[in-house]
């Protein structure tokens, strides 16, 4: 099975990449971006045939590892 996990910021939570990618589009001649939130996008492939079981792995791996659960929040797909 194949997890896909989203990973952004918290509302809130300042986002300085985000805001020199606001600027640097700015100075390519985009104009009109009000926002930019920059956040990761991890793949994960698993052996495990049970979306369920999968799920709760993928879960689990990103409370102990693959988010900071201060200030980010995270989706998950399964497929």
């Amino acid at each position: 099975m194949k997890a896909r996990i989203h990973i952004t910021l918290k509302n809130g939570v300042l986002d300085p990449q985000g805001k020199a990618i606001q600027h640097a589009l700015s100075a390519l001649g985009f104009d009109g971006v009000d926002d930019v939130r920059q956040g990761k996008y991890i793949e994960i492939d698993l052996q495990q045939t049970d979306p369920a079981k999968t799920e709760a792995a993928v879960e689990e791996m990103c409370k102990k590892l693959l988010s900071n659960m201060v200030i980010e929040n995270y989706t998950i797909e399964i497929e």
